[in-house]
């Protein structure tokens, strides 16, 4: 025992002889059976141990590790950790209710079972669709309902660089020129999906309709909504405008090798 912990047991000690004058405190001491004439800190906290383990039984211990569950429920940033949690602590004070005969207890968390337990579920196949879309390859099938149909004809302008942009689009017929770098957009592949991602929504290039066609348009409000309910069409997103940007920088890349090559060969002439 160190010198400091001797003086913090000295002065508590002190405080409790103090304290045993008190005759309110001498009648709780003897209603807890300690002995007024001779009250110390290790009497009190023997006393107080003995109280607990005399009153500790398996109905009590399921409420306290019920109650550490709970607290666990707080403590969690993640869901699946947090509903898990959650079931474990509803089954203790379940059983605590019952052994306890605690009966709106038991009924309580007999209620919040089911509730904890389907969002479990839901939160465990969400994340299994999550990783089915992330390592698939998605159609855009499925998304058609929610579109428009819109025509164009040759020479008309879908969108400029930098324009504001409030919808993507999807190709169906015809071919679509994007004009800053020259690359043609065939039937089935989708245009505009970056201004979706940009600060401002701006458009990041322009299109330009070369052959009569259709294209199935959508909003970026309707977009956000499929996007934050379906995983899978979240995900597909994402890989998407992945895609999307490492081919320009591809693209990028190229054009910068192409120009260094052709200035060297200029100074070698």
């Amino acid at each position: 025992m160190t010198k400091d912990s001797l003086n913090l047991t000295a002065i508590l000690n002190r405080a409790l002889d103090h304290a045993a004058q008190n005759l309110t405190f001498n009648k709780l001491l003897v209603q807890i059976g300690i002995d007024p004439n001779n009250v110390t800190f290790h009497a009190i906290a023997g006393r107080l141990v003995d109280i607990a383990m005399a009153n500790i039984n398996f109905a009590s211990m399921c409420a306290l590790v019920g109650a550490a569950f709970y607290a666990a429920t707080v403590l969690t940033r993640t869901m699946v950790p947090l509903r898990a949690f959650g079931i474990i602590s509803t089954l203790l004070f379940m059983a605590y209710g019952a052994l306890a005969g605690a009966i709106p207890t038991f009924l309580m968390y007999l209620l919040l079972l089911p509730i904890n337990s389907l969002r479990l579920v839901q939160m465990l196949t969400l994340v299994k669709k999550a990783r089915v879309a992330a390592q698939g390859d998605l159609s855009m099938d499925w998304l058609k309902p929610f579109m428009n149909r819109r025509s164009y004809h040759q020479g008309d302008v879908l969108f400029r660089k930098g324009q504001p942009a409030n919808e993507m689009l999807l190709t169906v017929t015809g071919k679509f020129l994007v004009t800053e770098i020259g690359i043609e957009v065939a039937p089935g592949q989708l245009m505009g999906e970056l201004g979706f991602l940009t600060p401002g929504n701006k458009r990041t290039q322009s299109v330009e309709c070369i052959e009569s066609g259709d294209v199935l348009t959508i909003t970026y409000d309707r977009l956000l909504e499929i996007y934050f309910q379906n995983p899978k069409f979240g995900y597909y997103f994402l890989r998407l405008s992945s895609d999307r940007l490492l081919q320009n920088i591809a693209r990028l890349e190229g054009i910068i090798e192409h120009n260094k090559i052709t200035l060297q060969s200029g100074l070698i002439k």
